[in-house]
């Protein structure tokens, strides 16, 4: 569980995205970060559980500064409004499939799968898919994971038209169009604050765990 202090920190972040309210407001900020280390530490273990390679993470290796970067960015708020962490065999900088949690007041969630490949790791995603549709289809779309996952897999910023080497007619079109391959549940506030909520997370990513496998198995 969090802290409800934690999640109030981060509510008075978004009103007041600065330096000097956050210099004022260090010791909150180490407190909530403390906070959110803490549930990583035990979510490490929980996920090993059904993905083995994960429980040789350390805390370190899946959290990330709450600063942005804003050399390339319009928006030049300092900090992050949310505190996250990433949970693959590589760590958080390896480009594989992994699980993601992400704390944000009224916006926090767990998720999972391969955000943005690069184009090498994509056409191996898309080409296996293509192959193995049956077996992608027997892990997305079964009760169970739509259970957890209610608007399926996440395509975000989906081709227009097919991919070069694929007909519109292809019974997988929908998903070889997709330049990313997520799906995520949210969490209320309440229920980050509950006690079962490491649980609960584990969860989740248990569920997407047989997609992991298949991405991953894609790009080796």
């Amino acid at each position: 569980m969090l802290h409800s202090s934690t999640i109030q920190f981060l509510n008075n972040l978004q009103d007041n995205n600065n330096k000097p309210w956050f210099d004022a407001h260090r010791s909150v900020y180490e407190n909530a970060k403390a906070d959110l280390q803490a549930m990583v530490a035990k979510l490490i273990p929980a996920i090993a559980t059904f993905d083995e390679p994960i429980g040789a993470l350390q805390v370190k290796d899946c959290t990330f500064r709450i600063n942005r970067d804003v050399r390339f960015s319009k928006n030049k708020s300092p900090y992050k409004n949310n505190m996250a962490a990433y949970f693959s065999r590589g760590g958080k900088k390896a480009s594989v499939a992994g699980y993601y949690f992400h704390c944000e007041p009224g916006k926090s969630y767990a998720a999972g799968g391969f955000y943005s490949p690069m184009p090498a790791e994509l056409g191996k995603i898309r080409q296996e898919i293509d192959y193995n549709f049956n077996e992608w289809k027997k892990i997305v779309e079964s009760k169970q994971f739509k259970k957890y996952f209610v608007s399926g897999v996440e395509g975000i910023e989906s081709l227009v038209r097919q991919p070069k080497g694929y007909d519109e007619n292809n019974p997988a079109i929908h998903y070889l169009k997709m330049k990313h391959f997520i799906v995520s549940k949210p969490f209320t506030d309440a229920q980050l604050q509950n006690k079962t909520m490491v649980k609960d997370v584990a969860k989740v990513f248990e569920t997407i765990k047989p997609m992991i496998d298949f991405l991953n198995l894609a790009v080796e």
